[in-house]
């Protein structure tokens, strides 16, 4: 959206406008909390709870700036409604990392309490001034959780760990390999991600035009249309089956012959018609709230998903309640911890994990701008992107202390902002308290935990393709000429082949005899990152960038008109079939 389309819509729709006339906190809270229009202002609540149907118009209501006088209820509710929005991407993440290296239902419930916590920082919305024109921060409603890039590269180092025997397995006379309990793993990841962390901030001081340079749309793009295609088959579609765990690749003995385990409620082989049924309803749920639900519904529709499918699940014994009944009634961090070490051969691909969390900053910032009526260029502009670079690395290093996997800009909040018209950082505050609340409460970690997975995989499935459409939509404002076809050929070639042939490059180094320590672990570290689709994809996509040389417009021209007779020439004689 243009600056010249931004400042039209703000002149055709009304917007509160901040009092010029400073006045006391004290005075401030005593109207708020003491006047019908502090509590509910002029918005209209109506049109924000009423169901609508697909072909009905609404006036819209206000559009409230990032400083604007907002409502109590309107923050409160506002304020919910992203909490809701960003929970099934918080609690995703912990479950999947959990169920990986076959963590207890304590531990797994506190890594969902601490995912929700740290997630409730307020470092990205700040906007504190540092030296020589730095900033901490963006000043923008600026929600962090969670990253996604993190997720499937995690899963590729533990399953390094579990080959090497870092963490414990045992084999099958069948050949069937049972994973054991490895929570030195995630202290490995934790400790690893902290020290890579130093990469973002040091990203973040560099000026945002080279950052715009090294990591354009073609790059940025294909870093997350790979990331979501990767958890999409990996855990979405694996858990609506019945699980990610093991039981996926149907074994003829142990504990994973059905899904989850053979000692859980309702156990059925993997792609058994009643899991995907289940699934099916999450799924369709969200579908039919996005159709009928108001805009309240809509921006919690990954939860309404999750609530419809729990609620069939439970009237039919799919879900295992003891998780709920362990969990503690209040918890925080450092209830369970893990020791921080650092594991060599994730260096590598943890510092690629945080290219690719500056990138989606980047990106994610801007969207906030926009949908805040705020520039998208210019010195203000700039100050934000590195504000916000610079506290995804800082929050790099917090969640790991707060025993975290790294934290990123969340880009659904986006959403939130345009469905309801409210930028207000006050919002953003009252979100990071429910969140705090939300992760406090031990037994609804509890609940998170007992989700059945295939009610958890048909929302998954649909979050994570949501990340690929990301990734389109930013490939979307590339022009397409030679280069970036050639770009993104080559870069796709690895990411794809990767991802539909998941074991092609883990014996690259087989025929390697006796290596040291240090080459062995060279060796291991290479092989995670060919191993992860968005990191080999993303490298070869920012290697080629940087060494290609630009097209000049003339070949540009050139390109395109004989694309165009290409088209025609295919077309012609499809005509010619038809007649």
């Amino acid at each position: 959206m243009s600056r010249a389309s931004v400042s039209s819509v703000t002149k055709e729709q009304p917007s509160p406008t901040a009092n010029p006339n400073p006045r006391s906190v004290f005075s401030v809270v005593r109207q708020k909390v003491t006047t019908r229009h502090g509590w509910l202002g002029d918005y209209d609540y109506r049109w924000l709870c009423l169901p609508s149907l697909p072909t009905a118009r609404r006036k819209q209501p206000p559009f409230y700036g990032i400083d604007d006088e907002l409502p109590l209820v309107l923050a409160l509710t506002s304020g919910l409604q992203h909490a809701l929005a960003m929970l099934a991407g918080l609690i995703a993440p912990p479950i999947i990392l959990a169920s990986s290296l076959m963590l207890d239902s304590d531990t797994s419930s506190y890594m969902i309490s601490a995912s929700l916590i740290g997630s409730g920082t307020l470092v990205q919305m700040s906007r504190i001034k540092l030296w020589g024109g730095y900033y901490l921060g963006t000043g923008l409603l600026s929600v962090v959780g969670t990253s996604f890039a993190t997720l499937s590269t995690a899963n590729a180092i533990f399953n390094a760990m579990y080959a090497n025997g870092t963490c414990p397995s045992t084999t099958a006379a069948d050949g069937t390999i049972t994973r054991a309990p490895c929570p030195d793993a995630y202290g490995m990841v934790l400790g690893t991600s902290l020290i890579c962390a130093v990469l973002e901030i040091g990203l973040s001081f560099l000026p945002p035009r080279v950052l715009r340079r090294i990591f354009p749309p073609m790059v940025t793009g294909i870093f997350i249309l790979m990331i979501g295609s990767t958890l999409v088959g990996s855990s979405g579609i694996a858990d609506w089956g019945g699980g990610s765990n093991g039981c996926q690749t149907r074994p003829t003995s142990g504990i994973y012959q059905l899904c989850p385990t053979v000692g859980s409620p309702h156990a059925l082989p993997w792609g058994s018609p009643q899991f995907i049924g289940l699934g099916f309803l999450s799924f369709v749920s969200i579908i039919l709230t996005e159709i009928f639900g108001s805009p309240f519904l809509k921006n919690a529709s990954i939860i309404v998903g999750l609530a419809v499918g729990c609620i069939v699940a439970g009237a039919t014994g799919y879900i295992d309640g003891s998780t709920i009944t362990s969990a503690p009634v209040i918890t925080f961090l450092w209830v369970h911890r893990f020791k921080i070490n650092v594991y060599s051969p994730a260096i590598l691909p943890m510092l690629g994990v945080y290219v690719s969390v500056a990138m989606e900053a980047i990106g994610d910032i801007t969207a906030s701008a926009e949908v805040s009526r705020l520039p998208v260029e210019g010195e203000d502009f700039d100050s934000r992107i590195q504000g916000g670079v610079l506290s995804d690395g800082i929050g790099g290093i917090i969640s790991a202390l707060f025993t975290v996997t790294p934290l990123s800009v969340f880009a659904q909040n986006n959403g939130v902002i345009s469905v309801t018209r409210c930028a207000n950082r006050t919002a953003g505050r009252w979100c990071c308290v429910f969140l705090i609340i939300f992760g406090s409460l031990g037994k609804i970690s509890g609940f998170f935990l007992a989700i059945p997975n295939p009610v958890l995989g048909g929302v998954t499935t649909f979050l994570f393709a949501s990340v690929a459409v990301s990734g389109l939509r930013v490939l979307s404002y590339v022009k397409y000429t030679r280069r970036d076809r050639f770009i993104l050929a080559a870069a796709l070639s690895f990411g794809v082949g990767d991802l539909l042939m998941p074991g092609i490059f883990t014996h690259l180094f087989d025929g390697v005899k006796n290596p040291n320590s240090g080459l062995e672990g060279l060796f291991e570290s290479i092989t995670i990152l060919l191993s992860t689709p968005f990191l080999i994809s993303g490298i070869v996509a920012l290697v080629l960038n940087l060494i290609l040389p630009q097209d000049t417009p003339q070949q540009d021209e050139d390109d395109e008109n004989v694309e165009i007779a290409r088209d025609l020439e295919i077309q012609v004689p499809e005509q010619e079939r038809k007649i």
